[in-house]
């Protein structure tokens, strides 16, 4: 009897482990490149917290037509750059690049950027953003060009 149980628990332990790789579900379409790619840009938090500061930044800045990101489609690494030395604290940068469906209908190039480790304390991701023609202040460079 002891037998069967530890068989049991073993085969259970091998379906949790294949659950477990299977394909992430992904936000947005996002397009795999290469035989490692990373999900990072696609992932649903990073997204939405996209969403949720263009928002933000539409009711803010005045001169921005009032819209909303309603959409993401071909949402792809663009660049990465691995943390070069742990020791030093050294962060990882993910360039990604979507296209934003808006409100009104429109769409737009958005580039964004994932630093690991770089969120609230030091704890997640800190993810900066740019929207073709709504960067007013141009704080990232004349068309987004800092995020590429």
């Amino acid at each position: 009897m002891a037998r069967v149980s530890s068989l049991l628990a073993a085969s259970f332990a091998v379906g949790v482990a294949l659950s477990s790789i299977a394909a992430p579900a992904r936000a947005a379409d996002y397009t795999e490149s290469g035989p490692g790619y990373d999900d990072t840009c696609g992932r649903a938090h990073v997204l939405n917290r996209i969403v949720n500061r263009f928002s933000y930044q539409v009711h803010h800045v005045p001169g921005l037509p009032q819209v909303a990101i309603q959409d993401f489609s071909d949402v792809r690494l663009s660049r990465y750059e691995p943390s070069r030395d742990p020791e030093l604290a050294a962060v990882a940068r993910h360039y990604c690049r979507a296209t934003a469906h808006l409100s009104d209908g429109d769409q737009r190039p958005v580039w964004y950027l994932v630093e690991e480790g770089q969120g609230f304390v030091g704890v997640g991701n800190n993810v900066e953003f740019c929207v073709a023609g709504f960067d007013r202040w141009h704080v990232y460079n004349g068309n987004c060009r800092t995020l590429y």
